[in-house]
């Protein structure tokens, strides 16, 4: 497949490029400033682009097959930029006609387990209230996904590590997976990449957790 990856720089998307990369796909990674982005390959096109301006991605996504994005804020003082960085993305993709996108966003944004444990609950509302500009800005951004004539899949991790690919995640359609807590970044890329066509992803948020 040829794959547009936005957030290449950052640790799930980075994950994303050299998974796709492996796989055999051709990719373009878009960043803002390729000093930072390591990645190499044959089949890599390593784009450099304002991420605020919707004309200067039109030629990354033009033709794609899917986009990835691993766009969000590191830090509250960031908040915000997931929502405008991936209205842009969608403005690029809707003017070429792309259609299927796969995003991250976070596990607190979508529907918990009726019956998750009272320490999870515990540990979700108080991350919640700590981050809540971040899952604010994550909330934003999915509603511009829904407004969006796009195929669009929402993919929904909980607190993030670093650690190779285990294959051992668990996903929900549509909601979380119970006492979910951990997820790592590799496999979160490795669950977006068997997302991109997977049918009974398209317009549902899916929760991804150990």
């Amino acid at each position: 497949m040829k794959l547009t990856v936005f957030g290449a720089t950052g640790g799930i998307g980075q994950e994303i490029v050299r998974q796709a990369l492996e796989a055999g796909h051709e990719v373009t990674a878009v960043v803002r400033d390729p000093a930072r982005f390591t990645v190499t390959g044959e089949r890599l096109d390593v784009f450099r682009a304002d991420l605020k301006d919707p004309e200067s991605l039109r030629p990354a996504v033009a033709g794609r097959d899917a986009v990835l994005s691993g766009l969000g804020a590191r830090r509250r003082a960031d908040a915000g930029i997931a929502a405008e960085l991936t209205r842009s993305v969608l403005k690029a993709m809707e003017a070429e006609g792309a259609r299927r996108l796969v995003v991250v966003s976070a596990g607190p944004v979508g529907p918990q387990p009726a019956d998750s444990p009272l320490v999870d609950r515990m540990m979700i509302g108080m991350i919640g209230r700590i981050l809540k500009p971040v899952y604010v800005d994550l909330a934003d951004m999915e509603a511009e996904l829904a407004r969006s004539a796009t195929d669009w899949t929402s993919v929904r991790p909980p607190r993030l590590q670093d650690k190779p690919v285990t294959g051992s995640y668990r996903t929900v359609v549509g909601g979380f997976p119970r006492a979910g807590r951990f997820a790592g970044r590799a496999d979160v890329a490795h669950a977006m990449l068997a997302m991109v066509d997977d049918p009974a992803t398209v317009k549902q948020g899916v929760g991804v957790a150990y």
